[in-house]
């Protein structure tokens, strides 16, 4: 029986991210495992059997459509898209954001109580990063409102500042507990989650009230509206399995999945579908939620290790963010 590769799944990965390659007959070598190229890289085998070989992506990898090939197998290629590295030695701790224009902002967060001398970036499609030497410390979450406005949380100091055109701040919001994650309400509210457990409502003339009350988290509070015009939460904490919350305009909170190991950020694609980063070693990726199937599985199609964030471009496509890495594909 002839050896045939027929899917790598998932089809997109990040440079340390997990594939899986199944097949037909695939080699498997009584001296080791079979010999495993991307591109020109050694990727390494982690396990190997005559139906799956699953690999770690190399390091090297350097991003676009790559060929996978087997030594094993003369003649059989498949293909992986991995992830372009568009800038690195950043710091976050939730999803960056695009603004109107397509330029992404991403934080240097530091350290607790840091403050660091440029805490934002503004990056374009090239990778170029400009410097927006503000004074907020310790900046965790991002968001546009509909005033175009960018907004920043501070877990050091739970306020949350307004980035105006001139890239001068101001106070917006001050008294949030731990204030990580940040969304707007499709009426222009502002909903602040805090790492503590609460999640806050700041009205457009800026009064603050408690909106609803979640497990406190051991990382961030990671906060995205859906296209129903509800709010979901992903709090990540110690424990085994940790879901994703929806919580209604009249404040009724469910479970809408609890398959995560430790979600992160989370974002609605174009297709109006849940995308949750996941950071849990061994499962880690971007993940696919269909929320009118309550009953299926969440879908792996980013393989990558340790992810923080993600963030759909208005011009398509989607950038990921690992704590100190920011990667780009142009779909999912």
């Amino acid at each position: 029986m002839s050896s045939v590769i027929t899917t790598v799944r998932p089809a997109r990965a990040i440079p340390g991210g997990r594939v899986e390659v199944t097949g037909v007959h695939l080699p498997v070598n009584t001296d080791g495992p079979p010999h495993v190229l991307v591109g020109s890289h050694d990727a390494r085998v982690v396990a190997a059997s005559h139906h799956h070989v699953r690999i770690i992506v190399p390091t090297a990898a350097e991003g676009g459509t790559m060929a996978l090939r087997i030594d094993e197998m003369p003649g059989e290629t498949a293909y992986l898209e991995v992830a372009r590295t568009l800038t690195t030695g950043v710091h976050q701790v939730d999803n960056p954001a695009f603004d109107p224009r397509g330029r992404l902002y991403v934080t240097q967060s530091g350290g607790r109580g840091a403050k660091v001398p440029v805490p934002l970036y503004r990056v374009d499609a090239a990778g170029a990063r400009e410097p927006l030497a503000v004074e907020i410390a310790n900046p965790t979450s991002l968001a546009f409102g509909p005033d175009g406005a960018l907004y920043v949380s501070s877990r050091f100091d739970g306020h949350v500042y307004r980035v105006k055109a001139d890239d001068q701040i101001e106070l917006y919001a001050t008294d949030l507990g731990v204030a990580t994650g940040l969304a707007f309400s499709p009426d222009g509210v502002l909903f602040v989650g805090d790492r503590s457990g609460t999640i806050f409502r700041v009205s457009p003339d800026r009064q603050v009230e408690s909106f609803a009350t979640l497990p406190a988290s051991v990382a961030a509070f990671h906060l995205a509206f859906g296209p129903d015009g509800n709010l979901y939460c992903a709090p990540p904490t110690l424990a085994a399995i940790d879901p994703i919350y929806r919580i209604t305009s009249d404040r009724l909170v469910d479970v809408v999945c609890e398959r995560f190991g430790r979600p992160q950020g989370l974002a609605f694609g174009p297709d109006g579908m849940l995308f949750v980063a996941d950071a849990l070693a061994g499962q880690s990726g971007l993940y696919r939620v269909d929320l009118a199937r309550p009953e299926a599985e969440p879908e792996l199609i980013v393989a990558a290790p340790a992810l923080v964030g993600v963030a759909f471009s208005p011009a398509g496509g989607v950038v990921l963010a690992s704590n100190e890495t920011i990667w780009a594909l142009d779909q999912v």
